[in-house]
């Protein structure tokens, strides 16, 4: 069977989450992989659930969706909530410990990473938080190239942010060891 793995990422809208999985995916991509990517918000607009879901595959990719996903990561409390189902029993959840205080019991491998607060603590503001994710993310999965990330980041985000964006990621990369 082909390597496959899909991924779901869920937060509120405005977190990022979004603009997150387009960068795992086009950085996949550069990394010569198969890529599926899409998104869906909340009828609410900014604050409601947001999620994205991201399928990386060495072969062509058959569904267009994830059913059941290997990664979950959840940027606050509702996204977990609503997400939880939908990972595979010995899948890995990251999640942003900053947000999310009630795990409910997993077989999964959870990351407990203090996301939000260290891009409040590093830059002042919680702006960078996605990118703290992506960086912790590429450290637990080995999914894609540091490369790669860094090369697609810097080719997606306004470029008076780059250099905040780079930094934020790179501290995701030392948060998940």
């Amino acid at each position: 069977m082909a390597n496959k793995t899909e991924i779901r990422m869920g937060g509120s809208g405005g977190q990022g989450v979004v603009l997150a999985a387009q960068i795992l995916g086009k950085a996949a991509v550069l990394d010569g992989r198969n890529v599926l990517q899409t998104q869906a918000y909340g009828a609410e607009a900014r604050g409601s659930l947001a999620k994205s879901e991201v399928i990386i595959s060495d072969s062509k990719i058959g569904f267009p969706a994830v059913r059941k996903c290997d990664i979950l990561v959840a940027m606050n409390q509702e996204s977990l909530n609503v997400l939880l189902k939908d990972l595979k029993e010995k899948g890995k959840l990251i999640i942003d410990s900053t947000n999310v205080t009630g795990i409910p019991e997993t077989e999964a491998q959870v990351h407990k990473i203090p996301i939000t607060e260290t891009a409040k603590k590093t830059f002042g503001e919680a702006f960078y938080a996605n990118m703290i994710m992506l960086g912790a993310f590429t450290r637990i999965t080995n999914l894609v190239s540091r490369e790669a990330m860094e090369k697609t980041i810097r080719e997606n985000v306004s470029k008076r942010t780059i250099e905040n964006n780079i930094k934020a990621f790179q501290k995701g990369l030392e948060l998940s060891h």
